[in-house]
């Protein structure tokens, strides 16, 4: 973090965060962001540097710095229509599948298909997995991480995966009233699989939330319309920003 101090107040110019992954080799960095009236003028530069530096005097061993960003992006973002919609809609649409219902995967779980088996790499993008804007390789010292966040995963068929997807619990947005966000990110192609974990995630998650709720979606370009479709139809609810897909850049950590 980046301030300036002045006899009777503190000015935050910036800030950034980073955390250590894919034991120890690679510096995530997540979260900078530069005030509006400083930016331009190399800011984000000299705070990007200086965790670098700080990072590399602590983990000598680290040799890649790693972030996740939009690049004029089309992701989905949707805002759900007021969770009263819930008992009247969700029922429906959650029977209407002929799919076994999704499973959801407890920690013994996640370790045999992610770590012990091959079945998820053909699946991930890059052999990846992207939560929540930040990519994670296959590594235990990785799942270490992510097992202690509070994320939902699952998968429409534990011996065959095709569509797997992990989904924050929800959290109140600061300052908006009763607004929750939550962000998920699934993998694979089938759009009836991903609209039937999708709308079971919904039903796990704001069954007892009042208010309205923010969702993030990341999913295959190819189902970015379909997907915006069938929540606009279905579920009677807004698209309320576009981007494009998730990009991961990496560099030499110096």
């Amino acid at each position: 973090m980046i301030e300036e101090v002045f006899p009777s107040s503190i000015w935050q110019i910036a800030l950034e965060s980073v955390c250590v992954i894919d034991d120890g080799e690679t510096m995530l960095v997540e979260g900078l962001r530069v005030a509006p009236e400083e930016r331009g003028k190399g800011v984000a530069g000299v705070l990007l540097r200086f965790c670098s530096e700080l990072v590399k005097s602590k983990y000598p061993d680290v040799k890649v710095s790693r972030l996740t960003r939009d690049d004029q992006a089309e992701d989905l973002k949707l805002r759900l229509s007021d969770i009263t919609l819930h008992d009247s809609i969700y029922p429906s649409l959650s029977t209407s599948s002929s799919s076994p219902p999704p499973v959801r995967l407890d920690h013994e779980s996640i370790h045999q298909l992610y770590l012990r088996s091959d079945l998820m790499k053909g699946l991930l993008p890059n052999a990846t997995v992207i939560q929540d804007w930040q990519p994670f390789k296959l590594l235990p010292s990785n799942f270490t991480i992510l097992l202690k966040k509070d994320i939902d995963w699952m998968v429409n068929d534990v011996s065959s995966p095709t569509v797997a997807s992990l989904c924050t619990f929800p959290f109140k947005v600061i300052g908006i009233g009763n607004r929750y966000y939550l962000n998920i990110d699934m993998y694979g192609k089938d759009l009836n699989l991903v609209k039937q974990q999708f709308l079971s995630h919904l039903e796990c998650h704001t069954a007892t939330l009042k208010g309205h709720v923010m969702c993030q979606m990341f999913l295959d370009p190819a189902l970015w319309k379909p997907m915006a479709d069938f929540c606009h139809s279905a579920l009677n609810v807004e698209l309320v920003k576009e981007y494009t897909e998730q990009c991961v850049v990496e560099s030499d950590a110096v």
